[in-house]
């Protein structure tokens, strides 16, 4: 069986949440984010990091998704943080994974909610060390639940 199709599903993921962050950092527009990322970043090298292939359409779909869908992605988002927590009092990195996670789990009924999660944590261990996966895993594992009744919900 060839990953090569799935690999790029992954490449993108990681690629949408590094642009969703840099979007916040810098305040750069969606369209120009995007083109960056298409022209200059998928697929190449950068400080002598080969950066995989990556579906740029996928890509192109989460980024722009969570940008159209963002009142309604942070709705989904807050009603999992603790009372008085804000998205906003969390660290940047983790909005953008928590954000893109949260767009497909809604958006995508067309990947199976699972491996989306999976997704998104493999992105989330790689960016910390602490606590932040576990928090990540139940906030997108809320968001599954509420999201995907006609899938199997196993706890």
């Amino acid at each position: 069986m060839n990953d090569l199709p799935m690999q790029t599903r992954t490449n993108a993921r990681l690629a949408a949440v590094q642009a969703l962050y840099q979007m916040e950092a810098t305040g750069i527009g969606v369209e120009s984010v995007i083109r960056e990322f298409i022209d200059h970043r998928l697929g190449t090298e950068i400080d002598g990091v080969l950066l995989g292939e990556a579906d740029a359409k996928f890509f192109d779909d989460i980024v722009r998704g969570v940008v159209n869908a963002q009142a309604k992605i942070d709705s989904a988002i807050n009603v999992r943080l603790a009372k008085n927590w804000k998205l906003s009092r969390l660290d940047a990195t983790a909005r953008s994974i928590l954000r893109a996670g949260a767009y497909e789990l809604v958006n995508r009924a067309d990947i199976p909610g699972r491996a989306i999660i999976d997704e998104y944590m493999e992105i989330a261990n790689a960016f910390f060390e602490s606590d932040e996966p576990k928090f990540i895993n139940g906030v997108l594992d809320g968001v599954y639940r509420e999201v995907r009744d006609d899938e199997t919900v196993q706890g």
